[in-house]
């Protein structure tokens, strides 16, 4: 029997040999196409590759893993029968587009699952392999390496499924639309939103995102008192949602002749873009007024009656954009901006009436409520949410670096979600 049982582990052998020189590169290769950019499962998310190092990794426990356990099973179930549904239903062309979008949003899931069933199948053909090499020693010690790089990998599957399985704002697809006024300081308060505003502008350009200017109110300065944008893009909102807040910054303003440094701020607000699906906009709740646009807060300022006034009467919200020469394009411009603040208002009235949580607002523009400094003269950035301070202001200010901040707040929402999860399992 020994004998006959020699030849087949020779050839195991031999195979797991080629397996070790090859595995790194076919793991590599399975990580860049499934859990790092585009594949057959589509993108992987961004939260999910940046926790891929032991270093950037969300804290995992027993607890989490029967968490992760449990979730699994529910996933496969009704992956199970949501495609069960699709091939055996009759159901209306709505229903059908239900059930697709449904599943469609379990393949990213569904992908990490089959990856995790792959790894642990490994673990268990490395350890069969090493009681079957109890007598050759290095095919023993090669195997136990192997086992201890794959259950690391299966400790990165497992992670990557807890922040999948996280709860996610369905807004973060959205695009967005900015809001960008000046606080407090005076003309230096809409120099610096002037400054705020087009950093923005060139994010989104670095992102390859549309940026639509929909308002501009400068001042004599020619700061910015108030400037709105549309921005569109894949996962926009869910990438500029943590800027709303005030902005403080510290700086000698170009009138400033003895070179004191002065604090001001600007306050930014970041609402998703709402679609006409999204908020119900009856006709008669609404009161348009036309009037001349002039002044310094035209850009094209004319004399015809093409600015806008647009009030939605059972709220009070009152929106006034006279940018575009068109009296038609302006009105589309209000229209757009006033679905997004209905919808914003509508999700904050729902997410309070789920949980005793509060959003957090962007505050009243005054100078001690700042989630962000920026300090000119040391040529820093600091955002006090995360205690981050990075010394590249003027990169920050052209448009680059402001993902370090960004996923360092991405992270400490996920890791409040994770306990979240933790307390209501």
């Amino acid at each position: 029997m020994r004998r006959l049982r020699l030849p087949l582990l020779h050839a195991v052998r031999i195979l797991c040999t080629n397996r070790f020189v090859g595995i790194a590169r076919q793991r590599a290769r399975t990580q860049d196409g499934v859990f790092g950019g585009s594949s057959k499962h589509g993108w992987w998310p961004a939260t999910a590759r940046r926790f891929s190092t032991a270093e950037g990794q969300l804290p995992f426990s027993p607890d989490m893993l029967s968490i992760v356990e449990r979730g699994m099973l529910a996933i496969e179930h009704r992956h199970s029968r949501l495609n069960q549904a699709l091939s055996e239903s009759a159901a209306c062309p709505d229903e059908i587009i239900r059930l697709s979008k449904e599943l469609s949003k379990l393949e990213d899931l569904m992908a990490c699952i089959t990856s995790l069933k792959n790894t642990r199948k490994e673990i268990e053909g490395l350890k069969m392999l090493i009681e079957e090499s109890a007598e050759d020693e290095d095919m023993k010690q090669a195997a136990a390496e192997e086992l201890r790089s794959v259950s690391n990998l299966e400790t990165e599957d497992l992670q990557r499924m807890l922040l999948l399985m996280l709860p996610k704002d369905e807004a973060d697809s959205r695009g967005c639309i900015l809001e960008v006024r000046a606080g407090t300081g005076g003309d230096e308060a809409s120099l610096f939103a002037s400054d705020i505003f087009r950093m923005y502008e060139r994010y989104a350009q670095k992102k390859l995102w549309s940026f639509e200017v929909l308002s501009i109110t400068q001042t004599n300065s020619k700061g910015y008192k108030e400037a709105s944008a549309s921005i569109t893009g894949d996962g926009v909102y869910g990438k500029l949602k943590f800027e709303s807040g005030v902005h403080r910054v510290q700086r000698v303003p170009v009138t400033e002749k003895s070179g004191r440094v002065h604090t001001s701020a600007a306050s930014v607000a970041v609402l998703p873009q709402a679609d006409e699906v999204d908020v119900q906009m009856r006709n008669e709740d609404l009161r348009i007024d036309t009037y001349r646009a002039g002044g310094a807060g035209g850009q094209h300022a004319n004399t015809t009656s093409s600015a806008v006034r647009v009030t939605h009467l059972p709220t009070g919200i009152v929106i006034a954009i006279q940018d575009e020469r068109s009296q038609h394009m302006n009105r589309a411009k209000s229209l757009k901006l006033l679905r997004a603040k209905l919808f914003e208002r509508e999700r904050m009235q729902q997410a309070m009436a789920r949980s005793t949580l509060r959003l957090e607002q962007i505050g009243s523009g005054d100078r001690s409520e700042r989630i962000r400094t920026y300090n000119f003269p040391q040529g820093r950035v600091t955002d006090h949410r995360v205690n981050i301070t990075q010394h590249s202001i003027v990169q920050i200010m052209q448009g680059e670096g402001l993902d370090g901040f960004i996923d360092a707040l991405t992270m400490k929402q996920e890791i409040a979600a994770l306990a979240s999860l933790k307390a209501t399992s």
